[in-house]
């Protein structure tokens, strides 16, 4: 499986059909009662996504946590996303999942997740009101920032190769996307 995959189902998937699904390596998402499997990353994407983990761990301070996929975000009963990196408020009691609003979701591109990334998940991640959504394209190398200005995703920064972007929000943090 190279691609995003939708699922038949007999009715609508719920986010609580998901917990019943196997542990097999592949990512279960849930976007309006349609469920989307999702390949293995391969390795360049993981090497992004490690790269912006340490990046993001390094500059974050104690009142967030930082913690990267597979970790559920429900957002309704019937849209569930696993982004690759996300950022949330650090609290005691979190449950199997994180079901407070993330600060920051990021996304690396790679071919098979791309159209999803740039088009669906940024809707859902949009009417959520998720503040901030990282898009790192590996082929460039690039890191696209979208902030939530009055509930829509607008640029407001972009770097690309050797250039630096420093970021506010969540926290401040520059990134080169060469050196991740």
């Amino acid at each position: 499986m190279s691609t995003v995959t939708a699922m038949p189902h007999t009715r609508p998937w719920t986010a609580d059909d998901l917990d019943e699904l196997p542990d097999d390596g592949l990512r279960y998402e849930l976007v309006d009662g349609v469920l989307l499997v999702s390949p293995s990353p391969v390795f360049g994407h993981q090497v992004a996504l490690t790269g912006l983990l340490a990046l993001l761990l390094a500059e974050a301070g104690t009142d967030v946590r930082v913690l990267p996929a597979p970790l559920d975000i429900r957002f309704t009963p019937t849209r569930q996303l696993q982004p690759d990196i996300v950022v949330v408020p650090r609290r005691e009691g979190y449950g199997p999942r994180a079901d407070e609003l993330p600060l920051l979701v990021v996304e690396v591109l790679s071919p098979s997740t791309r159209a999803t990334d740039l088009t669906l998940k940024r809707h859902v991640f949009e009417q959520a009101g998720v503040p901030s959504y990282w898009l790192f394209d590996t082929e460039v190398p690039s890191l696209t920032v979208l902030e939530l200005q009055d509930g829509a995703y607008v640029e407001v920064g972009r770097a690309e190769g050797a250039a630096a972007l420093t970021v506010a929000r969540p926290f401040e943090v520059t990134v080169v996307p060469t050196e991740v």
